[in-house]
């Protein structure tokens, strides 16, 4: 289990634990949110090219499903580990619930890298634990999708799977969400979670009076996510001027492009070598520079108490799941630099993944407008709700956001009762 992974969990519960007591939560909801409700751990064998056989472990913590069926991605990295899954599928449900979406929150994976095996090896991985969830996923029970290491492709492969094995259904297509388009998957849901975040961004910069065109910013991650909160960014007329990623760091204050950058990650599946010129060594030299606005879009824990004290940024959003520990955020808010937090900022996958799921199951094709539209107008209810009770109770956004999504899941344990 690696420390990113404990801090990430830790990190949820003391938030958690500190809202709970902030809004005095019920007492029975309290316990129930503790924990998740169902906690599964697969090992299952998988041929290889070669002939042999290797032995991966896989994941699915369905935390709460109490709005509805649960909901959460499928995560393949190395780096996967109960209490990682385990946090961030109790993130969902507060997602979920302050985005006020019929859904609950869920989070999977396999511990291994996709990038150390053939095409053909990562479809018999995907599809053998898909055989090895058997009925713990469905379209009306726990819907997956993707994240990290996976992508349309492994979401199909989930779909197809379940579909041979159990359903030959018409809405077995809603099983996973975040398939291609060709096979039932929504127009937008690939770029939802980057421009979402934008879309946040934009409200903060309307209210406080921060013009877009020629403001600066930096982007920490430049995967789904990052690109797309980039290339949105550069539409509007902001300045890419840094970004940092598992490859490279670069900094070019005389400005980056985000559609030709976004170009070249597409091939070579990382920053460096895009502009060696501008490559730096120190990564110091990117927390520090001087931007309106810095995106984090990559992994968990990735500010804290060692570089919140470098970071000039007027604003951060939080596209990524956990990119900010508790430590780190107390340092930030006395600098007075303010925060998106994740359950907010990065809440347009799931969002446009409930779109997803409602077309598959009235067989329906929404244009991109449609969901485009309706995706602001979720995004900002959400996103106004959150600022007014941070003004009202003088807290921060994340604990607004907490304060939220706790509370409406706890009117609706009060009005329903805890059976039996």
């Amino acid at each position: 289990m690696s420390d990113s992974s404990t801090k990430l969990y830790e990190g949820v519960c003391d938030r958690f634990e500190q809202t709970a007591s902030y809004v005095n939560l019920d007492a029975k909801v309290h316990a129930i949110l503790s924990q998740p409700k169902a906690e599964l751990m697969i090992h299952f064998p998988v041929k290889m090219d070669d002939g042999s056989y290797q032995l991966f472990k896989g994941y699915r913590i369905q935390h709460n499903n109490l709005l509805g069926p649960y909901k959460g991605g499928m995560r393949f990295s190395p780096e996967v580990s109960l209490d990682e899954v385990k946090g961030l599928a109790m993130l969902m449900t507060l997602k979920c619930a302050l985005a006020k979406l019929p859904l609950g929150g869920a989070k999977g994976g396999i511990k291994y890298n996709p990038d150390d095996h053939s095409p053909e090896e990562n479809q018999r991985i995907t599809r053998r634990f898909t055989l090895a969830l058997g009925h713990n996923i469905g379209p009306s029970y726990d819907i997956p999708a993707p994240d990290m290491g996976t992508n349309a492709q492994y979401m199909d492969w989930i779909m197809d799977t379940y579909h041979n094995l159990y359903g030959r259904k018409v809405e077995d297509k809603a099983v996973v969400t975040g398939k291609s388009v060709a096979c039932g998957g929504s127009v937008g849901r690939a770029s939802a979670t980057g421009f979402g975040a934008v879309y946040c961004l934009e409200e903060w910069a309307r209210e406080s009076g921060q013009p877009l065109v020629g403001a600066k910013f930096a982007i920490q991650g430049f995967g789904n996510v990052g690109s797309h909160a980039a290339l949105k960014l550069e539409e509007l007329g902001a300045t890419l001027v840094a970004v940092n990623d598992h490859t490279a760091t670069l900094i070019h204050p005389e400005g980056i492009s985000a559609k030709a950058l976004a170009e070249y990650v597409q091939q070579h599946r990382g920053i460096k070598g895009f502009q060696p010129d501008h490559e730096v060594d120190d990564i110091r030299q990117f927390w520090s520079q001087d931007v309106e606005f810095l995106v984090l879009a990559a992994m968990e824990n990735v500010v804290t108490k060692n570089n919140a004290d470098l970071i000039r940024a007027k604003l951060i959003v939080e596209g990524a799941n956990g990119p900010v520990t508790t430590k780190a955020e107390a340092i930030l808010l006395d600098k007075g630099i303010q925060i998106i937090p994740d359950i907010l900022a990065n809440m347009g996958g799931v969002i446009v993944s409930y779109f997803e799921w409602v077309q598959n199951r009235n067989s329906e094709y929404w244009s991109a407008v449609t969901v485009d539209t309706k995706l602001r107008e979720k995004l900002i209810a959400a996103y106004h709700s959150v600022v007014e009770i941070a003004g009202k109770q003088n807290v921060s956004m994340r604990q607004a956001a907490y304060v939220e999504a706790l509370q409406h899941l706890e009117e609706v344990y009060l009005k329903r009762g805890v059976w039996p």
